[in-house]
């Protein structure tokens, strides 16, 4: 077996890759991975990526961020420290809105930062991947598994025929910044 892991294919323009990506799904060719340097309508369900979830967990975490606040208002200005002031009642409802409302907001926004970095392993003060250090700048880049798919010369041939201005067969997993 050899040490290639990756076939990497290069292109320049964002059509030339979606027209890359649909080569190589008709010949039954499993892309591992693209890079690309600007987000590309409509990439995701041409992949099968399924959809994001971190929605479902906003939603959640604002709940508990709101309920979170109200039990902390209630607790503290009915039961524990209760004090009639000007004839209110205790349990005032509109004077607890703009706390309650601030920490739905605040549990939402530490909570998606958390499940952004943990689920695309992004966490400050680690060096980042990329498989061609071009796809950061101008390239468009398709990664193509070279242990699983074993022809490396018809994904080579469907890469060019596609508009890949470059193929690569890549050793490493990652490159480096460093």
């Amino acid at each position: 077996m050899s040490n290639i892991k990756y076939i990497l294919g290069s292109f320049g323009d964002p059509d030339d890759l979606m027209h890359g990506i649909e080569q190589l799904q008709a010949n039954n060719i499993k892309i591992h991975d693209v890079y690309t340097p600007m987000p590309i309508h409509g990439i995701e369900a041409k992949l099968g990526i399924k959809r994001s979830r971190l929605d479902i967990l906003a939603f959640f975490c604002g709940i508990t961020g709101t309920m979170s606040a109200f039990a902390l208002i209630y607790l503290t200005s009915v039961v524990d420290w209760k004090h009639n002031i000007g004839g209110k009642p205790a349990l005032a409802l509109p004077d607890f809105i703009p706390i309650m409302f601030e920490l739905t907001i605040l549990f939402c926004a530490f909570s998606l930062v958390g499940a952004y970095y943990a689920s695309t392993h992004l966490f400050p003060g680690r060096a980042p991947r990329v498989m061609d250090l071009r796809a950061t700048d101008d390239r468009f880049i398709i990664a193509v598994d070279a242990q699983t798919n074993v022809d490396h010369g018809k994904i080579d041939g469907l890469l060019k025929d596609a508009g890949a201005l470059e193929v690569k067969h890549n050793e490493r997993k990652y490159i480096s910044y460093e």
